[in-house]
């Protein structure tokens, strides 16, 4: 679903700092290695030639260079597919710019719009998140005062996140005025309440932010990271 509400706003390509990265972590596996080799040499130039360095003491030596250039190498691979994931997450963000999105929230944002046949028509689109299977849930939602307009119910309900929309219709069978509501929900199973069923409310998508706490997206609810997006819409 996308919001035509929301204006594209242009975001900066990432900046691929792979090569950057990879550059310098060699680098520093090299300066390693020269560091290891001058200490070595030195230590062979000066030894006491009545008790000179053993073999064995030269191959742990040398075992210990070979290890520590194999934990630098690791962590420069490492390093490099951080490097990656941020890009390719920044890129997959950019996408989003524009498009409706689910996040955590109780909020419930009723619109009106009327076709070019005058006919006036209500939506909003909100959402649950049940970490468990549930045998009943229901969803009531409730006016500025407080007071419920609006019962909905859902049967034998598995784990997943299920976007619901609400056409403006009361329980008094009348349609409720455009506006901002809010709205609860009661997962039930085996006759007690769950307490991981989560509201999400509809949020829209207008910029991205990368920077050192990772990429955010910018909403109408205000930022958010990718890991909080529950679902696409």
């Amino acid at each position: 679903m996308t919001i035509s509400a929301v204006i594209d706003t242009p975001v900066a390509a990432p900046i691929n700092t792979t090569n950057n990265t990879t550059t310098k972590s060699t680098d520093d596996v090299g300066a390693d290695q020269d560091k290891f080799m001058k200490l070595l040499v030195t230590q062979l130039k000066n030894q006491d030639p009545l008790n000179p360095m053993d073999n064995a003491a030269m191959t742990s030596q040398l075992a210990q260079l070979s290890t520590v250039t194999g934990i630098n190498k690791v962590n420069a691979t490492l390093e490099s597919l951080r490097t990656d994931q941020a890009a390719s997450q920044s890129l997959t963000a950019t996408n989003l710019i524009g498009k409706g999105v689910l996040v955590s929230g109780k909020g419930v944002d009723l619109t009106t719009s009327t076709d070019s046949a005058g006919k006036t028509t209500s939506t909003s689109v909100f959402g649950i998140d049940l970490a468990s299977p549930a045998e009943s849930v229901t969803i009531s939602i409730q006016d500025k005062s407080g007071a419920v307009v609006r019962t909905m119910s859902m049967k034998s309900t598995d784990v997943g996140t299920y976007p619901i929309t609400w056409d403006g219709t009361t329980d008094a069978k009348t349609t409720a005025p455009a506006g901002s509501y809010t709205f609860s929900v009661k997962a039930v199973s085996a006759g007690k309440t769950l307490t991981d069923a989560t509201p999400l409310q509809l949020a829209a998508v207008a910029s991205v932010s990368t920077g050192s706490g990772g990429v955010k997206l910018n909403t109408s609810l205000g930022q958010f990271a990718m890991s909080d997006i529950k679902e696409v819409l």
